[in-house]
């Protein structure tokens, strides 16, 4: 007898969760207050006040999405979950955890307030599956922490859940366990569903369980996750671990990575770096990633440490956590000492006290943007700049135009091995990806750069424009070079040290600083990879004020940086014009 097979019919489309009317604030304060309308809508209807306490910075609002909806019942629902906790220390001991305006203005309602419909889940998920908070110490962020924990593992209808936090040592994972632990334990309403063990935390009735591991080892046991809990990323010296939980909830209808953080001093290289950098990048529009959300409360350096309006600015709690009292009495032991200072600054008004300011500062490059059209260059004189540092990774030609106001029209050929795509979409929010749709960057067969393909483009660039030289790095480009000697181009050895490196780079600075404040002198067409390049951009300093890219020190890859300011080195050794139209008549000088 044949078995019987059944089909699962999909269940129609429910609607969507009732829309909110239009915000009670016009454009102008939901700008200064960072809030979509939907958001400030449900502050006033749930009676809460609007914070005045805006993060300094924030990437776009999740509403931004084409088909995103806001479900306030979402909300409320998280809401009466922390309300259900209660505080276990200080003056509000035993009250119950209620979120203050601001966490829900800012972090609970965009997080957890808007949804999209998705197929394969058959029904609305959340559409950020990241949630980056950088906040100054006593604002609250543990318990917030532990409150986003506890709703994740008993209250988010995931059955089975498995929710982790990752903590740096079996120390500090006491320290991330305790709090929420005590949150279970002292919370009536709890006590029926829940059973607080040791190292972890069971909710028996959906089979879900929280618990705190401390090795990229143990994380990679059986891990299906749901939720994922980082409190103070700056104190992880190595990424494996909070990476390993990133990898652990592909098969989840919709988890949520939380990271929770105090801001660190400013080094280079961890994994509290390359956070921050990807959230700023996603608030300057750098990259795009709306599974992405994240939100910096700090005050800036130009601000005065000791002034009350500073403390307001950084830390959106103030008044209640941190007291005024607290922060005062840290401001002046902080004017007793540079150590003190220094603390001061990075943990209460959230300032990385070793951070550069930007070399190229990015609204400076986008006002110098301009049209760009390759067919309009054919014929004029180009000087060019390879950068083949990276052979596995990146490689990049820049070309420069000068016209005769003192400005260049830049152009740039991108290339990166096929085999690298992957890994380059992963720390690009999939810009790579769309890149490449866009022609913007060549894929080459193959795991390491393809010379010949470089070799072919850089013939047809010599055959439509007047190269008058192309500069390269000696210690990384025979290959190629060797081809291109065959064709005769006009190849010119550019050291990268400081000497050969300084003037360009500071040349380079000039034209987009002054460019912005006018006619553009750097017209770059607004490539949206090279933009990514010139963000990451970092520079090294001698004692006597030369400067040169920095490839060890930069966020991420600078090659079309370092392309340019080698072509640039080329551009400024070109002899001055020896003619001039003056009034109509030819003047020789």
């Amino acid at each position: 007898m044949a078995a019987r097979t059944t089909t699962r019919s999909r269940k129609p489309k429910p609607a969507a969760p009732a829309t909110t009317p239009a915000a009670f604030l016009d454009a102008a304060d939901l700008e200064r207050l960072k809030l979509s309308p939907e958001v400030a809508w449900y502050l006033r209807e749930r009676g809460l006040p609007l914070p005045d306490c805006p993060p300094l910075i924030q990437t776009p609002s999740p509403g931004d999405v084409p088909g995103a909806v806001f479900d306030p019942a979402r909300v409320d629902k998280v809401i009466t979950a922390f309300s259900k906790l209660r505080h276990t220390q200080g003056q509000w001991a035993g009250q119950p955890l209620r979120p203050d305006p601001w966490q829900v203005a800012y972090v609970l309602a965009p997080v957890f307030g808007w949804v999209i419909w998705d197929d394969d889940a058959d029904g609305y998920v959340r559409i950020v599956r990241e949630l980056y908070v950088d906040v100054p110490r006593k604002n609250g962020k543990s318990t917030m922490c532990g409150g986003i924990a506890m709703y994740l593992t008993c209250a988010d209808g995931e059955p089975g859940a498995q929710v982790i936090a990752a903590a740096t040592t079996e120390r500090q994972a006491g320290y991330v366990f305790g709090p929420i632990k005590q949150l279970a334990e002292s919370a009536p309403a709890l006590k029926r569903h829940v059973k607080p063990l040791k190292k972890k935390i069971l909710h028996p009735r959906s089979m879900s369980y929280f618990e705190v591991i401390s090795s990229a080892a143990d994380a990679q046991h059986g891990a299906n996750l749901h939720g994922g809990v980082v409190d103070e990323l700056h104190v992880h010296k190595s990424p494996d671990l909070v990476e390993t939980l990133e990898t652990g909830t592909g098969s989840r209808r919709q988890p949520l990575m939380v990271i929770i953080t105090t801001a660190d001093a400013g080094k280079r290289g961890t994994i509290y770096a390359r956070k921050r950098h990807r959230i700023e990048q996603l608030a300057r529009g750098i990259l795009t990633d709306p599974s992405v959300y994240g939100v910096v409360w700090a005050a800036e350096k130009g601000d005065d440490p000791h002034a009350e309006a500073t403390w307001r600015k950084a830390n959106p709690g103030y008044g209640i956590s941190p007291t005024r009292a607290y922060l005062a009495k840290a401001s002046r032991e902080a004017q007793q000492s540079p150590a003190d200072l220094a603390k001061f600054l990075r943990l209460h008004l959230g300032i990385r006290t070793k951070q550069e300011t930007k070399f190229i500062p990015m609204d400076a490059w986008n006002r110098n943007a301009s049209m760009v059209d390759e067919q309009l260059l054919a014929g004029r004189e180009a000087w060019g700049g390879i950068d083949l540092a990276a052979t596995s990774d990146l490689c990049a030609l820049a070309w420069l135009f000068p016209d005769e106001d003192g400005g260049y029209d830049a152009l740039w050929r991108l290339w990166t091995p096929e085999d690298n795509l992957d890994a380059l979409n992963k720390r690009t929010a999939k810009e790579a990806e769309v890149w490449v749709r866009e022609g913007r960057l060549i894929l080459t067969p193959g795991n390491v750069a393809d010379y010949d393909f470089i070799f072919q483009q850089v013939k047809r660039d010599m055959e439509t424009f007047d190269v008058q030289a192309i500069g390269y790095d000696p210690w990384s480009a025979a290959p190629l070079v060797n081809q291109l000697r065959g064709e005769d181009a006009p190849l010119v050895k550019v050291r990268q040290g400081f000497a050969t490196m300084s003037p360009p780079l500071k040349e380079l600075q000039r034209l987009v600083l002054a460019g912005a404040k006018g006619t553009p002198l750097l017209r770059h067409g607004a490539n949206p990879a090279v933009t990514w390049m010139f963000d990451n951009l970092s520079v090294a300093m001698d004692a006597s004020g030369n400067v040169k890219p920095d490839k060890a020190r930069s966020a991420e890859k600078i090659d079309a940086v370092s392309a340019v300011v080698t072509a640039l080195s080329e551009a400024l050794t070109r002899e001055p014009p020896t003619e001039s139209d003056y009034d109509g008549e030819l003047v020789v000088i």
